[in-house]
Order: C-alpha cells, then structure tokens, then sequence
C-alpha cells in the first residue's frame, strides 16, 4: 500500500518540532501531531493527526 503524499511531509515537520505543514493536494496548512499533543485536548475538528482518537468530534445519527 502506498502512504500518501502527505505522509512524509507530516513525519518531517513533527520531527522538526513544526506545528503545521501545507498539503500538497489541497495547499492547506494541516496541523501537526505535535500541535495537537501541545494543545492539550481534541478540538473537535476531526484533524487528520489527532493523537486524542477525535474524542470531541460529534458522531453523525
């Protein structure tokens, strides 16, 4: 299975200690793993690296 484009990018912005990288599909800046780890908690925003398992992201019925 092939990691996405992002991935590496992400790896080498956590490893940097950087809280955001940009997409490269999209141009968005994306927080970060080690943002979120920094913030504490789960936003709520269902992030792509949230270490928190999207504990505050409200379930779709």
């Amino acid at each position: 299975m092939t990691e996405p484009a992002w991935h590496s990018l992400h790896e080498t912005a956590c490893a940097r200690g950087e809280a955001t990288y940009r997409d490269p599909a999209t141009g968005y800046m994306v927080f970060t793993r080690t943002a979120h780890l920094a913030r504490g908690k789960c936003c709520g925003s269902a992030c792509r690296h949230c270490p928190y398992d999207h504990e505050a992201v409200k379930r779709r019925t």
